[in-house]
C-alpha cells in the first residue's frame, strides 16, 4: 500500500500568504485602494476571507505586510548602502535605485495608498514608520557615520538630520507628482547636499 504524506500546513499557509500579498498589490494597482476590499483580495487569491481575517485585521494591514514583502524582494538581500570609499558615488547609486523604485507601478499605487492611510490611522502610521521607514533611514545613518570616520563628512553633522537632505526631496517630488523623478535629479540632490549651493571659495 502506497504511503501517503501528511500535507505540509506551513507550506500551504505560505502559498496562501504569498497569493494574498500578490492579490492585494495587484488590486490596488488596478482599481485603487478605496475600491479594494478584503472580499476582492480573497477572491483574487483563491482563499476564504476568513483566512485573511485570521492573519490581518484590515485591508490596510494586509497591504502594509504585502508592501514590506515587496520591499524585501526589491532589496535582494542587500542590507547596507555600498561603501566604496566614494560617498558621492555611493549615494548617487542608492538614490538612482530609489528613483527607479518610486517610478515603478508596482511600488507607486501601494505606496500612495499606505501614505494616505497612515494619515487617518495613527496605529498603521506607527507600524509603517517602525517596520519600513526607520530601518531604511538607519542605512543612511550608518553610511554617513562611516563617512565621518573617514573624514568625508564633518564630525559635528548629525547623520539623522543630514539624511533628510537626500531622502526628503525625493519624497516631496514623488508626492507632488508635478515634476519627473529622474536619475539626473537624484544626482543633483546628492551634489547640492554634499557641496552646498553657495559659491565655492578658492
Amino acid at each position: 500500500m502506497a504511503e501517503t504524506k501528511t500535507p505540509d500546513a506551513s507550506r500551504r499557509s505560505e502559498r496562501s500568504r504569498r497569493a494574498i500579498f500578490d492579490a492585494a498589490l495587484a488590486l490596488v494597482a488596478e482599481v485603487g485602494y478605496t475600491r479594494t476590499t478584503i472580499e476582492g483580495i480573497a477572491a483574487r487569491a483563491g482563499v476564504g476571507k476568513q483566512t485573511i481575517y485570521r492573519w490581518w485585521p484590515s485591508k490596510a494591514a494586509v497591504l502594509l505586510d504585502a508592501f514590506l514583502d515587496l520591499a524585501e524582494q526589491a532589496a535582494q538581500g542587500e542590507t547596507e548602502i555600498p561603501d566604496t570609499g566614494d560617498l558621492e558615488a555611493d549615494l548617487k547609486l542608492v538614490l538612482r535605485a530609489t528613483v527607479d523604485e518610486m517610478n515603478s507601478p508596482a511600488y507607486d499605487g501601494p505606496a500612495r495608498a499606505l501614505a494616505a492611510e497612515t494619515v487617518v490611522s495613527p496605529e498603521l502610521g506607527a507600524q509603517f514608520v517602525e517596520r519600513l521607514l526607520e530601518p531604511q533611514l538607519e542605512l543612511y545613518v550608518r553610511r554617513l557615520r562611516a563617512a565621518q570616520d573617514a573624514g568625508q563628512v564633518r564630525t559635528d553633522v548629525d547623520p539623522r538630520v543630514a539624511l533628510e537632505l537626500f531622502t526628503g526631496p525625493l519624497a516631496h517630488r514623488w508626492m507632488m507628482r508635478t515634476l519627473p523623478l529622474t536619475h539626473d535629479y537624484a544626482d543633483k540632490i546628492v551634489e547640492y547636499a554634499l557641496y552646498g549651493i553657495a559659491p565655492r571659495r578658492g
